[in-house]
C-alpha cells in the first residue's frame, strides 16, 4: 500500500503518514507504546535487514499496511544495524502522556540519527572519533569543517587543491559528509566515494551555504573574537555554518558543548596520506583489514576512551614542530623513568570514564543517571591525578596538573542526588537518594511504610469497633478494604461503606482508608514524576559546567596518551629519539615495532640506517624475496612517524631530522572498482609521489616497475631513481628496495646513492636469510630457492634451475627466449622489446649506416670506433 492511499487509515496511521512525508529520506521509527513500529515501504525495506518478521495491519484486507517493529528498550542495536546498512533514521517519540492525551497521542521526530550523528554510547567505538564533515568550494579554495558531535570537537581547515584535502582527510575517517547540490561537486564526490566507499554524502541546496546564513549561525554560537579570522575565508565560513545548521536541524537542539572552533593547519603536522597509512598498516592490516596487528593496536596502552582517541589522532597527525615534539618526549621520558608514579597514574586513569562523551550527553539532554554517576566517579579521581603529577618534573606534565579542575561542586551535586547503582533510564524511577528532596522522601515513605500503616489502622479499628476478627486487605480489583464476618455485622459503625459481599463476610471502606488508598496508589506515579523532575533540573545544573568538564577531559586524554607511550616504551625497550631540523635520519639497531612482537620466539634482527641530503640520500636495497627488504624500509618510516608523534622508538639510538611528508609505494594489486591494473595503480601512486614530494619528505619505494615487462620496469625504476636523486637540485631522502640489481650501477654516476643488501648465507644449494643490512649491492635474487621454501613442487624447482643455467650460458636472452627464436621473431616483428639503452644503440647503428668508409683515413676510423664504443 502506498503512502498516498490514506483514505481508510486510522488516525494514528494518518499521523504517521504526515510525519513520514517530512522525512522522506529517513527510516521513520514510530513509537507506539513499548514498541517502535515501521510501516509501508520502510517496513518492507528494513525487515530483512533487521531480521524481523514482516506482517501487516488489517492482514488479508484491501487496505492492509505492511508492518514490522521492535521493543523500544532494544532500539540501540536495531538502529546500529540500520546505520551500518546506509540508512538515516528518524526517531519519532510520544511527546505527551498517553493517559492525558485527548484523542491521538502527540508524536514528533525528536532527532535524526545518521552515521556522523550517533550519540548512543553502545553505538560508538569508544576509542575512535565519529566525524561529520562539511565541504564547500569557493573562489577555487576548498573549505572543510569537521566535528565529532558526541564530545563536541569542532575544527576547520582550508585547502587549495583536492590532493591536499584528501591527504588531510585521510586520518579523519569521516563517516558522513555534507556538500552542496549541483554538478560542480560531482567530480569530487566520485573521488571521495572511490577512496572511502562507506562514506555517506548528503547533498544540500546551494543556499544552505550562503555567506549570510553561515555568518548568522556562527555569530549565534561563538564569540566575535573566535570568528575574526574566519570571515576572510568564505569557503571555510560556508562549510562551518552549514555543518552547524545540519546538526541543529537533525538533533532538534543546538549542542551547547560545541563551544570552541579551532583551525586545523596541515603545516603543523607530518602528512601521512591514505596510501601511506595503508601501506604502513597504521590502523589496519593490509591482508585482512584487521585492527589487530596494526601499529595503533600495538601502542594503544591507553586506559580511557578519550585517551585512545587522542593517541589515535597523534598517530594520524604526527607533529612537524621540533619544540612541540621535544616537549612531548620529555613528558613521556619523565613518566617512563618514574615507575611508581606511572603505576599510580594508570591506576587512577583506569577509574575515569569517557568525560568527553559524558559532557556531550549532558549538553544534548540525553544523559541518564548512570552517566551522571560515571561523571561523578571520574571527577573524584582528578585530585589524585593532580597530586601525582606534582611529583614529576616535565613542564607539560606540571602544566596539566595546574590546569586540572577538581570540580568538587559537580561531584558533590551528583553524589547528593544520585543513588550508588542507579538504573539506566529515568522512566522507572529509583535513582534519587533519600534525603535529597523532602517531597520525594514523603512520597517514598508512604509507599515503603504502607504495610506498617495498614497494621496500625487495623489495630485501631479493632479497638474502636470491638471486632477482634476485623482485618484490612487489598486486591487488584477492589483495592483496599475492611473485612468483617457476618456474625459481627451489627458492630459495624455507620462510617463504614459496604464495598463487597462475600458468603461469610462483608467488605467495607471508610474515609481514612479511602484517602490512604488514593495516596498509595498515586504515590508510585508521583515518585517517578518527581524523580524525573529532579533529575532534569540536576542535569540542567550540571550543564553549566560543560566547559570545565571538557577541559578536564582534554587534559586527562593528553595525560593518558603520554602515559600509554611511556608504558609501551618500558615494555618494549624503546629509546628516546633526538629531534632536530637538519636533514639526517640516523637509526642505530632499529626494529619494526609490530614484526618484532610477532617474532619474539625467533628474535628480531635489528639494523642501522643513515639517510641525509649528501652522500646517503638514495639507498638502493637489493636482496631476495623473504629476506626482509620490505620490513626494513617500513620500519624506518615507522620509527620516523613514532618519533614525530612524540613517542619513544624501537631502536638503540635515533636521530630524526624533521620530515614533512611520508610517501610509500609498496606492493600493488588490481583495483577492479577503478578499472585499473596492478601496473596502473603502481604508476598512479608513483606519479602522486613525484608531484607532491619536497626535499623534507621521506620516500619508501618497494619494487617500482615490477608490474610490467622486465625492460620497461627497469627503465621506469632507473628514471624514477635518477629523478628523486636530483629532485629540485637537492634530492629527497629515499629507501628504494628492488629486484633490479642493475640499479646498483647508479652509484657510479650519482654521488648521493648508496647500495645496501640483505645478507644471505649460502649452504650448498640452500640459503639462510640473515636479515642483516650490509653495505654493497647484490647480483643474485635467489628466486628459485625462495620458490622451494614456499613449497613449489620439486619438479618445477628442478626445471627452473636448468633454465637458469641455460640463461647463464647465454642460450637464452634476458626475457627467457632462445636466441635463435628471438632472431626469427625479430625479423617478423617490427616492434621487438627494447632494452634500457635502446636509444644509444639506435644512434650507433644510424651512424654506422651513414659512414663513408672510402673518405676516412685509418686514424679517423680508429677514433670513430672508439667514440661508438663509448656510446655503447
Amino acid at each position: 500500500m502506498a503512502l498516498s492511499s490514506t483514505t481508510n487509515l486510522t488516525p494514528a496511521m494518518k499521523q504517521y503518514v504526515e510525519i513520514k512525508e517530512k522525512y522522506p529520506d529517513c527510516i521513520l521509527l514510530y513509537r507506539m507504546g513499548d514498541f517502535y513500529e515501521l510501516f509501508f515501504e520502510d517496513a518492507v525495506k528494513v525487515a530483512p535487514v533487521l531480521e524481523i518478521t514482516l506482517t501487516s495491519r488489517n492482514k488479508g484486507k484491501k487496505d492492509s499496511v505492511p508492518l514490522c517493529g521492535f521493543p523500544h528498550h532494544a532500539a540501540a542495536a536495531y538502529i546500529t544495524r540500520l546505520i551500518e546498512n546506509g540508512y538515516k533514521v528518524a526517531v519519532c517519540d510520544q511527546v505527551e502522556d498517553p493517559r492525558k492525551a485527548k484523542g491521538i497521542v502527540k508524536r514528533e521526530v525528536v532527532r535524526i540519527i545518521t552515521p556522523g550523528l550517533i550519540l548512543d554510547e553502545e553505538n560508538l567505538r569508544a576509542g575512535e572519533n565519529n566525524y561529520l564533515a562539511c565541504l564547500h568550494e569557493k573562489n577555487n579554495l576548498l573549505g572543510l569543517a569537521f566535528l565529532d558531535v558526541s564530545p563536541g570537537e569542532f575544527q576547520i581547515a582550508e585547502y587549495d587543491g583536492q590532493e591536499e584535502l584528501l591527504a588531510a582527510m585521510a586520518a579523519l575517517e569521516c563517516k558522513e559528509l555534507v556538500m552542496a547540490e549541483g554538478p560542480s561537486g560531482n567530480a569530487m564526490i566520485k573521488r571521495l566515494t572511490v577512496q572511502w566507499p562507506a562514506l555517506l554524502i548528503n547533498r544540500r541546496p546551494e543556499n544552505y551555504f550562503s555567506p549570510e546564513q553561515a555568518r548568522a549561525v556562527l555569530e549565534q554560537k561563538f564569540p566575535a573574537a573566535d570568528l575574526a579570522g574566519i570571515y576572510e575565508h568564505p569557503a571555510v565560513m560556508a562549510a562551518a555554518g552549514a555543518v552547524l545548521r545540519y546538526v541543529e536541524e537533525t538533533q532538534k537542539i543546538y549542542p551547547a558543548h560545541i563551544n570552541e572552533i579551532r583551525w586545523h593547519a596541515a603545516d603543523n603536522y607530518l602528512v601521512v596520506d591514505e596510501t601511506a597509512r595503508r601501506n604502513l598498516e597504521l590502523f589496519a592490516t593490509i591482508q585482512d583489514n584487521s585492527r589487530a596487528g596494526s601499529l595503533f593496536a600495538m601502542i594503544n596502552e591507553t586506559l580511557t576512551p578519550m585517551g585512545a582517541r587522542m593517541l589515535r589522532w597523534w598517530l594520524g597527525y604526527p607533529l612537524a614542530d621540533t619544540k612541540k615534539i621535544t616537549a612531548r618526549l620529555a613528558a613521556v621520558a619523565d613518566i617512563k623513568e618514574n615507575h611508581l608514579s606511572r603505576s599510580n597514574l594508570r591506576k587512577f586513569l583506569s577509574r575515569i570514564y569517557d568525560l568527553e562523551r559524558l559532557a556531550g550527553r549532558v549538553a544534548l539532554g540525553v544523559a541518564n543517571p548512570r552517566d551522571l554517576n560515571a561523571l561523578k566517579l571520574s571527577l573524584i579521581a582528578v585530585p589524585d591525578l593532580k597530586s601525582l603529577l606534582m611529583e614529576l618534573s616535565a613542564p607539560s606534565l606540571l602544566a596539566i596538573a595546574r590546569a586540572l579542575d577538581e570540580m568538587p561542586e559537580v561531584a558533590g551535586l551528583i553524589a547528593a542526588a544520585i543513588a550508588e547503582d542507579p538504573p539506566p533510564g529515568i522512566l522507572e524511577g529509583g535513582f534519587i537518594r533519600s534525603g535529597y528532596d523532602e517531597e520525594l522522601d514523603s512520597l517514598k515513605s508512604i509507599s515503603h511504610d504502607a504495610k506498617k500503616w495498614i497494621a496500625s489502622l487495623e489495630a485501631g479499628e479493632r479497638e474502636k469497633t470491638g471486632i477482634n476478627s476485623l482485618k484490612i486487605g487489598f486486591n487488584s480489583v477492589f483495592g483496599y478494604y475492611i473485612e468483617v464476618t457476618k456474625a459481627n455485622a451489627a458492630l459495624v459503625p455507620d462510617s463504614y461503606v459496604r464495598k463487597q459481599t462475600l458468603v461469610n463476610a462483608e467488605r467495607y471502606i471508610n474515609q481514612e482508608l479511602k484517602e490512604f488508598e488514593q495516596t498509595v496508589l498515586s504515590a508510585e506515579e508521583k515518585i517517578r514524576a518527581r524523580e524525573q523532575e529532579l533529575f532534569l533540573a540536576l542535569r540542567a545544573e550540571i550543564g553549566r559546567y560543560i566547559s570545565g568538564i571538557q577541559k578536564n577531559s582534554r587534559l586527562v586524554a593528553e595525560l593518558d596518551s603520554l602515559t600509554a607511550l611511556a608504558e609501551v616504551a618500558e615494555k618494549n625497550n624503546y629509546s628516546c629519539p633526538a629531534i632536530n631540523d637538519d636533514d639526517t635520519i640516523m637509526i642505530k639497531d632499529g626494529r619494526h615495532p609490530v614484526v618484532e612482537l610477532a617474532a619474539k620466539k625467533e628474535g628480531f634482527v635489528p639494523n642501522d640506517t643513515l639517510l641525509n641530503m649528501a652522500a646517503d640520500k638514495l639507498l638502493i636495497i637489493t636482496g631476495p624475496n623473504m629476506a626482509g627488504k620490505s620490513t626494513y624500509i617500513r620500519q624506518v618510516a615507522l620509527i620516523v612517524l613514532m618519533a614525530q608523534m612524540g613517542g619513544f622508538v624501537p631502536a638503540a639510538q635515533a636521530q630524526i631530522g624533521i620530515v614533512d611528508r611520508i610517501f610509500t609505494r609498496i606492493g600493488a594489486s588490481d583495483n577492479l572498482a577503478r578499472g585499473q591494473s596492478t601496473f596502473m595503480v603502481e604508476m598512479i601512486e608513483m606519479a602522486d609521489i613525484l608531484r607532491k614530494a619536497t626535499p623534507r619528505s621521506l620516500i619508501i619505494l618497494d619494487e617500482v616497475g615490477r608490474g610490467t615487462s622486465t625492460f620497461d620496469g627497469l627503465s621506469i625504476a632507473w628514471a624514477v631513481a635518477e629523478y628523486i636523486h636530483d629532485f629540485q637540485g637537492r634530492g629527497v631522502r629515499t629507501l628504494f628496495a628492488t629486484h633490479y640489481h642493475q640499479l646498483t650501477d647508479l652509484i657510479a654516476t650519482n654521488s648521493g646513492v648508496k647500495n645496501y643488501n640483505i645478507a644471505v648465507k649460502e649452504w650448498g644449494e640452500r640459503i639462510i636469510f640473515l636479515r642483516k643490512i650490509m653495505e654493497g649491492g647484490t647480483s643474485r635474487s635467489y628466486g628459485i630457492e625462495v620458490a622451494r621454501i614456499a613449497g613449489v613442487p620439486q619438479d618445477v624447482v628442478k626445471r627452473a634451475k636448468e633454465i637458469l643455467r641455460n640463461l647463464e650460458k647465454g642460450e637464452f636472452d634476458e626475457i627467457g627466449m632462445p636466441r635463435i627464436a628471438r632472431g626469427l621473431n625479430a625479423r617478423k616483428n617490427n616492434n621487438p622489446q627494447l632494452n634500457l639503452f635502446v636509444e644509444e644503440e639506435d644512434e650507433v647503428i644510424s651512424e654506422l649506416r651513414n659512414i663513408d668508409i672510402t673518405s676516412m683515413t685509418p686514424l679517423d676510423a680508429l677514433n670513430l670506433l672508439s667514440e661508438l664504443k663509448k656510446k655503447l
